[in-house]
């Protein structure tokens, strides 16, 4: 087959990424709880003070610290204590230093996928943040280059198609969200396989929606292999 060019996304992808942020807001609902705060409620607001904070802050950890603490003045107003936005800023510190767990098959498939294609790692996030766990994860000699993005647009994917002088009948996105990976990549002409979370983010959730390229689905990602 001809040489693709495969634009890898890397949290959830690759590695774990989700599972951790969860476990954290697992152990702020029960911080909450300890407050007196009602965890349904506490969850709901917290869900939506982070989609509304992305715009601003972006992607990652320090974003995500700055809307616990938010959601959680907003919930216990003049009854908010210095001492839970410092119980709030220790989750953020033990989230930040989660070790960067690499699915089953992963670089095994990596290994096989760069001895016939071109692999781009395409993620997004605080860029900082991002390349550090790209540098833990030992995966990046496997990647001719990275690119971090503010957010995957489909903006963001013609600006990689210029840069990678990128034929889009032989360009396709890899990853796990339909609203980040998926979808805009379509949009753009590209081709895409989708890699379904086994615990998904509900904001990278909708349906997936057809554009000019094609669509594999593959249940893991080490069955990549079975068609590249």
């Amino acid at each position: 087959m001809h040489r693709e060019t495969l634009l890898v996304d890397a949290d959830d992808t690759l590695w774990e990424n989700n599972r951790f942020f969860e476990d954290a807001i697992g152990r702020y609902l029960l911080l909450m709880g300890r407050e007196g705060l009602e965890r349904e409620a506490v969850r709901a607001r917290l869900d939506q003070t982070e989609k509304k904070n992305i715009p601003r802050h972006g992607y990652g950890t320090r974003s995500f610290v700055v809307s616990m603490e938010e959601a959680y003045r907003a919930l216990a107003g003049p009854r908010w204590r210095r001492s839970i936005l410092d119980e709030i800023a220790r989750l953020g510190q033990e989230l930040g230093a989660a070790p960067t767990q690499i699915f089953e098959g992963v670089p095994e498939t990596l290994a096989y996928l760069s001895s016939r294609h071109r692999l781009i790692l395409f993620t997004k996030g605080e860029s900082a943040e991002q390349t550090e766990k790209i540098e833990r994860s030992g995966l990046r000699p496997f990647f001719e280059g990275v690119e971090i993005a503010n957010e995957k647009s489909v903006g963001a994917f013609k600006q990689m198609i210029d840069r990678y002088r990128i034929l889009k009948r032989h360009g396709w996105m890899v990853g796990n969200s339909p609203r980040s990976d998926i979808n805009p990549a379509l949009r753009a002409g590209l081709n895409a396989v989708f890699v379904p979370s086994t615990m998904p983010w509900d904001f990278e959730q909708e349906a997936v929606r057809s554009g000019e390229g094609k669509l594999i689905v593959v249940r893991c990602f080490r069955h990549l292999s079975r068609y590249f």
